[in-house]
């Protein structure tokens, strides 16, 4: 519930509407642009690559028995679909496994909601592709700001999903600029965004990954794309969701910082300061994989030599990556594959029979994960610490404070285009793969993201 005194001060809506209503006609500075395009290519990576995994197979098959449609593709694919169904099943298809992109102080995965919201609609409208670079980069300022506002971290605590509520916003915003509104409609759009919001963080507990791939980026894309096509179409409804009786702030705020929403818009841009990995598996285990590499990297040594690994990670991210069934979210597993291979790929850490191989199990027993309370006042930063005894009585640390493709130590764009070539190139081919990272690299030359449907589809 919002005070007297935040009640009273002007509401965000205004701007954020006038915002959203003339994204798609404002240039974006070229270093925004260049890392849209690398988030976007990231996200049509995961995308390609979630078509062949568990909840991208059940999102494709439940598309299937909902009819055919030609508005928009559905990615690895030769479906066609209605731009929210299409929206839904890429959304699940982005994040059917933890490749994903990040965004740390909303915690946020904005690319998996977003992208697939503003690909269904930039497709059914034809649009360019410089527009549909813009409408991105709107839906990850609306998205990070939404859930930064709500109090990321205590939103969650208190059981809501800050995964699902601010890139539900995101993709309305984005979804709503290609379907063409004005500032009348955008602001109904995120009214209608609002009434959709929904989310709860028990997604810790899904262990075949698939309602969470629903929740991060199956139904804030179709949310998204539900709003903006409702109100192109001419639905109407309330002009002002974020103050006044009983709005959107009153019901899950906790007396937010409504200002956030529009604090910086068109010159700090959201997509900056979001993260691509480097590593195909979840966020917190990329530090600790980092300082393993480096070790490896600077010093002589077999697995056989190391008598204990302990790895030290923040206390909030011990439940998510502790042991779990998924190779792709367990860390020990993970540090244990990764020193016995020396290197960690998409098919080395999704390989679920490897987590009965002895070899691998003798050294994942050797591994000690702790939580940190240095490493926890750093949140939300996610820094790790590896420490190595080996058996002739060297003792190994490396303390990772800036992951690689966090924005303090960014990827290269042709680090992400490798990334996403070896995502991409079980689903598409080798020359297939090539050529959608192309397209993506000369999008601001194509005038319809039309065209992106035959090099998307398998």
């Amino acid at each position: 519930m919002m005070t007297p005194e935040n009640a009273a001060r002007p509401s965000p809506m205004p701007a954020l509407a006038a915002y959203v209503a003339g994204a798609l006609h404002r240039p974006l500075p070229p270093e925004v642009q260049e890392k849209a395009r690398l988030q976007l290519l990231d996200t049509l990576a995961a995308m390609v690559s979630g078509s062949r995994l568990p909840p991208g197979r059940k999102a494709i098959e439940y598309i299937k028995s909902q009819g055919a449609g030609d508005q928009a593709c559905v990615a690895g694919t030769a479906l066609l679909a209605t731009a929210v169904n299409a929206a839904l099943a890429n959304g699940m298809l982005a994040h059917a496994d933890e490749t994903d992109d990040s965004h740390a102080a909303s915690l946020t995965h904005p690319g998996c909601g977003i992208v697939p919201a503003a690909l269904a609609v930039a497709d059914l409208h034809e649009r360019s592709g410089s527009e549909l670079l813009r409408a991105i980069v709107l839906g990850y300022d609306v998205c990070c700001r939404m859930s930064v506002a709500l109090g990321a971290y205590e939103f969650r605590a208190a059981g809501h999903s800050s995964h699902t509520f601010g890139p539900n916003f995101g993709a309305a915003a984005a979804a709503g600029a290609l379907a063409g509104v004005d500032e009348v409609q955008a602001r109904y759009v995120l009214s209608f965004a609002a009434q959709q919001a929904s989310g709860v963080s028990c997604w810790m507990r899904d262990k075949d990954h698939i309602e969470k791939a629903f929740d991060f980026g199956g139904m804030p894309a179709r949310n998204g794309v539900t709003a903006a096509l409702m109100v192109a179409s001419g639905f109407t409804g309330v002009d002002d969701v974020f103050s006044g009786e009983r709005c959107f702030f009153d019901a899950y705020g906790n007396d937010a910082d409504r200002d956030i929403l529009v604090s910086g818009l068109g010159s700090r841009y959201e997509i900056m300061d979001t993260s691509i990995k480097r590593w195909t598996v979840g966020s917190p285990i990329q530090a600790p994989l980092d300082a393993l590499h480096a070790l490896l990297a600077a010093h002589e040594f077999s697995p056989a030599d190391v008598a204990d690994i302990v790895v030290r990670i923040p206390h909030e991210s011990l439940t998510i990556v502790n042991d779990r069934d998924m190779p792709e979210i367990c860390l020990q597993h993970l540090i244990a594959v990764m020193l016995l291979d020396g290197t960690l790929g998409f098919a080395t850490a999704h390989d679920r029979g490897r987590m009965a191989d002895p070899a691998v199990r003798a050294v994942r027993g050797r591994v000690k994960l702790h939580g940190d309370d240095v490493l926890s006042r750093a949140m939300p930063v996610r820094q790790g610490i590896v420490e190595l005894k080996l058996r002739d009585g060297r003792a190994l640390t490396h303390h990772i404070q800036a992951v690689r493709g966090t924005p303090p130590n960014p990827m290269s764009a042709e680090e992400v285009r490798q990334k996403a070539c070896d995502l991409m190139a079980p689903v598409l081919g080798a020359a297939g793969a090539a050529a959608l990272c192309d397209a993506v690299w000369r999008l601001e030359a194509m005038d319809s993201v039309r065209s992106l449907r035959s090099l998307l589809q398998a």
